[in-house]
């Protein structure tokens, strides 16, 4: 199992689980994005989560070493998934469920609202301490979400965070205890399900206006591996 799917209500639920670290592979890449075909974009919302103790190490660094043209297509992909994510028609929230690391941490600054899990649990983007660079597309997305006293301590200086010191830089939104913060999350995500549409999607797409030809043109440009 990689990636399933099923709904409460109006509330899809995203459910991320390779029984290791939750990598981004072309794999779980390419059944991510299956699923996110089969959810409605004229109603409800979308819930994502991962597995106990882990949201998503980031991608797979295996397929990254294997070969600059390979890495270049997963890079791709990726971007465009969360990319995807970012400007989808109706709410997305993230249920942290554990360490949130590199493009993991990306995916939670593309859902639109994000309860993380209390526990011993890091949160950051730790590209520069890896020999990569943090490329326009995902540079763009952390820039509109992470605040702007924290950007250069979270981006440049790759600075890792607890979950409970994740909500100031704006990675997280609120923490609730292991028993109970899915419960959280889909309560938001259910309250969220009733925001109007399409006017919500009408004013997300204000909202971002700006930012996302940054991020479309960052994804076309990419021809090579990040780093």
């Amino acid at each position: 199992m990689t990636v399933t799917l099923k709904t409460e209500g109006d509330v899809s639920i995203i459910h991320m689980d390779d029984g290791k670290v939750n990598v981004f592979s072309p794999e779980m890449i390419q059944n991510f994005e299956k699923i996110m075909d089969q959810i409605p974009t004229n109603k409800g919302s979308v819930l994502i989560t991962g597995r106990p103790g882990m949201f998503s190490a980031g991608f797979d660094l295996k397929v990254m070493m294997s070969s600059p043209e390979n890495a270049a297509a997963m890079v791709k992909s990726g971007f465009l998934m969360l990319k995807r994510v970012f400007s989808f028609p109706r709410p997305v929230v993230a249920a942290c469920s554990g360490h949130a690391i590199a493009l993991g941490a990306f995916l939670l600054c593309s859902s639109d609202y994000r309860v993380g899990c209390e526990g011993d649990f890091k949160v950051g983007a730790n590209e520069l301490r890896n020999n990569m660079i943090v490329p326009t597309p995902i540079l763009e997305i952390a820039k509109f979400k992470l605040t702007k006293s924290h950007k250069q301590r979270a981006l440049l200086n790759a600075e890792m965070y607890s979950i409970k010191d994740s909500i100031e830089p704006g990675y997280i939104d609120e923490v609730a205890s292991p028993e109970s913060f899915y419960d959280v999350a889909l309560a938001k995500a259910k309250d969220l399900a009733t925001l109007a549409h399409p006017q919500y999607d009408q004013t997300k797409k204000l909202d971002q206006e700006d930012v996302l030809p940054k991020i479309s043109k960052g994804i076309e440009q990419i021809t090579s591996p990040v780093g």
